[in-house]
């Protein structure tokens, strides 16, 4: 396998595997590697999260002849998130916990080399909140990057599977993990924490990639010297936040244990140095106990990627009431708003609301319902930037031990972690979505370390139940304009569409569904073009990349996450899982456990 890797080493498509020229930064390494089509070397492809590849030769009058090619087992049994990382003749699989590591050969799919950690899972696995799952793993300079569950953050020698170091980032003991995939910057890998469910406060950290050590640490609640922020300089909707502007919105101490975790995806604006992150729920999910906007739980920051200071804040939903996590991803690009060029940070939020703002300033410019079913707000205020909450639909203002009845969207949102996707050819964003609704009773809880600090009973069901004339699926896949703020076009799914999304050069957008469907769409039309079920039901990111000349489509299948934490974990009661085992019940009737990755390509 050397002897092949060294020949791409030397064509220049794995140069990075090799010893650099010292004036060659790793920003510049993923660039270089990243801007190469044929690659897919981050989670999102590029740093601005598009998830678009310019590859065409798989393309919308071609795609309904695609074929399996080949596929990978992982040998695990729980939900498969994210996707692999492709560069020259290599391929990296992740799995979910333990968190295995795969370096495959394309030439014949032959293993180069297995890592897998060694992990406590007792003390591991019961404080993962929504299923056992990893988001990927990051590349740089010669070094695989993977986040393990129990917060250990390693760096693997891409060629051979030995660990250069890694580095404790929490301790589960607390209900502290990491699910998310970590990206580099600069001479920095960056990630954060999950465990908003057990009061973790939640942070971004930077450590140097070559030997781990910590470059700085942002914490989303606090002080302002530990949030990494600046009163004066630092904006929420073009003003400066001012001294204290977390420790004033919490009551007490109760900043502490406060939430806001960063589970989610991060991306970076080179031009600007600047990285976007979104935080997660307050804890705990009982409203009561903790009055105030409780910020910065579910905001957007934009970091400066070498100091960590904060541009920019944006808080989608203040006083979270309905466990609305933050943390999706936030979409750079370019494009006319209002009939001005701008450079726009672009985010679809758990809340049910998509937002479109200025990455520069922070300005919001858009922000509009993205399911006709969402219910709890009216709209966005856009001067003060507050959502306008509906009085019926609160589930604080009642007190404790009341249930609210027909909350939409549910606790998992309009849309969860399940990465959306834009098209510089059709100017759209295509949106993976739920169609889910909920009943929301809190309750006391006290706080305990490394206790569940929830507060609150749910149910979930389909959002027809609200709507009038409305329909029994779960979930929908659209297509949004997001200068008018506006659906162009929703297909219809049985369950939610958890599956990332992928937008391509050759007019097609591709997205897996709970039943295991990989689907192509017209991207213009949604017009379905092609399906096929995997082995199980799809909760991983579609990936596009070429090999020998030849374009691949690979999709991870796993039933799991908190949509199948049901199957995946052997839930049985309605209001189990944080109430999602009741409304996808009938998945086990399309699909079961499994662990496999699917490769496509267009015969001959």
């Amino acid at each position: 396998m050397i002897g092949r890797f060294m020949k791409y080493v030397a064509a220049g498509t794995l140069g990075a595997l090799v010893a650099l020229p010292a004036a060659i930064s790793a920003n510049d390494d993923v660039m270089s590697i990243t801007s190469n089509p044929n690659n897919w070397a981050m989670w999102s492809r590029t740093y601005d999260g598009t998830r678009y590849s310019p590859l065409a030769q798989i393309n919308k009058e071609n795609v309904g002849d695609l074929q399996v090619a080949w596929t990978f087992s992982t040998g695990v049994l729980r939900g498969h998130e994210g996707g692999p990382l492709v560069i020259g003749d290599t391929m990296w699989i992740h799995t979910p916990f333990p968190n295995k590591v795969f370096s495959i050969n394309l030439a014949d799919q032959s293993i180069n080399w297995i890592y897998e950690p060694k992990q406590d899972a007792a003390a591991t696995i019961p404080v993962m909140c929504c299923d056992t799952v990893s988001r990927g793993l990051a590349y740089a300079e010669g070094k695989i990057f993977l986040q393990q569950a129990d917060t250990t953050l390693v760096a693997l020698d891409a060629r051979t599977g030995k660990k250069i170091w890694s580095v404790v980032n929490g301790d589960p003991k607390k209900g502290e993990t990491n699910t998310n995939a970590p990206i580099v910057v600069g001479d920095k890998v960056y990630t954060g924490i999950s465990g908003g469910e057990y009061g973790v406060r939640g942070f971004l950290v930077a450590y140097h990639i070559d030997d781990g050590s910590m470059a700085w640490k942002g914490y989303s609640t606090g002080p302002d010297d530990e949030m990494l922020v600046d009163p004066e300089k630092t904006t929420h909707m073009l003003k400066p936040i001012g001294k204290d502007s977390s420790l004033k919105t919490w009551k007490g101490d109760q900043w502490r244990i406060g939430g806001g975790t960063t589970w989610g995806w991060f991306t970076y604006d080179p031009d600007l140095n600047l990285v976007y992150y979104g935080t997660g729920n307050p804890s705990t999910w009982n409203p009561v106990v903790r009055p105030g906007d409780n910020r910065w739980s579910m905001t957007i920051f934009a970091r400066d990627a070498d100091t960590g200071m904060a541009r920019w804040v944006y808080q989608m939903t203040p006083h979270d009431e309905w466990d609305y996590d933050g943390v999706n991803e936030n979409i750079l690009v370019d494009m006319e708003v209002d009939g001005l060029m701008r450079k726009v940070l672009v985010h679809f939020d758990r809340n049910g609301f998509a937002y479109t703002l200025d990455r520069v300033t922070g300005e919001l410019l858009v922000a509009e319902k993205y399911d006709p079913a969402v219910n709890w707000a009216t709209h966005v205020d856009m001067k003060t930037g507050r959502p306008q909450v509906v009085a019926q639909y609160s589930t604080d203002q009642q007190g404790e031990d009341v249930n609210t009845p027909n909350i939409c969207p549910a606790a998992l949102g309009t849309k969860d972690q399940q990465p959306s996707a834009y098209s510089p050819r059709t100017g759209l964003f295509y949106v993976p979505t739920n169609h889910v609704c909920m009943d929301y009773e809190p309750f006391e809880v006290d706080y305990v370390a490394g206790q569940p600090y929830v507060g609150a009973t749910l149910s979930m069901f389909p959002a027809g139940r609200v709507m009038e004339n409305g329909t029994d699926n779960l979930g929908n896949f659209i297509a949004w304009d997001a200068d008018k703020g506006e659906i162009v076009w929703s297909l219809p799914e049985r369950f939610s569409v958890w599956s990332g999304a992928l937008a391509t050069g050759g007019d097609v957008v591709f997205y897996g569904t709970l039943e295991g469907h990989l689907k192509a769409v017209d991207a213009h039309t949604g017009e379905e073009l092609y399906s096929f079920k995997t082995p199980s039901g799809i909760i991983g990111n579609v990936n596009t990349w070429t090999y020998n000349g030849k374009q691949y489509i690979g999709i991870l299948s796993g039933i799991g996450g908190w949509a199948g934490i049901g199957m995946a974990a052997g839930l049985e009661g309605d209001s189990e899982g944080l109430g999602a085992v009741g409304a996808y019940k009938a998945l086990s009737r399309h699909t079961q456990l499994g662990g496999v990755l699917t490769v496509f390509a267009l015969p001959g």
